[in-house]
């Protein structure tokens, strides 16, 4: 009885899904399946482990109202440790900034279908407005990263340290100050 009533309700998903919701939660499953493929060991990406991490990566467009971007995002975060720390990989730009990239798309477009339902009919423009905007944010933060790698490398020793501090602690302050107004809410 419940096994049918949840196979009728998910043909009326279907039935009634129009195309931009649908390529908005594609979008959310490629991000996360290409962001586990570059943060995971390669030995463990071509076993048969690699089926989890799919489950775990697309998850989110199946269902984005929950916690699951936020664990796919920490299990994206958790491979990029493990293949670095465990399999002492290289840390290289390119993957970095390729995990941060895809994790923020992927969030964004997470938060986008939380609140878009399946059978919205919306524009395109919408969604591009959307992803101009996350793209605008991507490509400012990776300039700003190289940058701050160029200028890590000249401002090396003690003052660099105190910097590194300082920053930790703004953002901890910031995230403290966000989460009291937050509750006060």
């Amino acid at each position: 009885m419940l096994l049918d009533r949840q196979i009728a309700a998910a043909r009326s998903v279907v039935s009634r899904a129009t195309a931009i919701p649908f390529m908005v939660r594609f979008g959310i499953a490629l991000c996360g399946l290409v962001a586990m493929t570059v943060a995971w060991p390669q030995a463990l990406v071509a076993s048969e482990w690699y089926v989890a991490l799919v489950l775990v990566a697309v998850y989110p467009a199946v269902a984005p109202r929950g916690r699951g971007a936020t664990f796919a995002a920490l299990v994206v975060v958790a491979g990029w440790i493990a293949d670095t720390a465990g399999f002492e990989s290289q840390i290289a730009l390119w993957r970095v900034l390729t995990i941060a990239t895809l994790l923020y798309l992927g969030h964004s477009l997470t938060a986008l279908a939380a609140v878009l339902p399946y059978d919205a009919v919306v524009t395109l423009d919408m969604v591009g407005g959307w992803l101009a905007r996350a793209g605008a944010v991507v490509l400012i933060s990776a300039v700003l990263t190289v940058v701050s790698l160029g200028l890590s490398a000249d401002l090396a020793g003690g003052a660099f340290v105190l910097a590194t501090i300082a920053g930790i602690a703004c953002a901890v302050g910031a995230t403290v100050l966000i989460a009291r107004l937050l509750q006060r809410a």
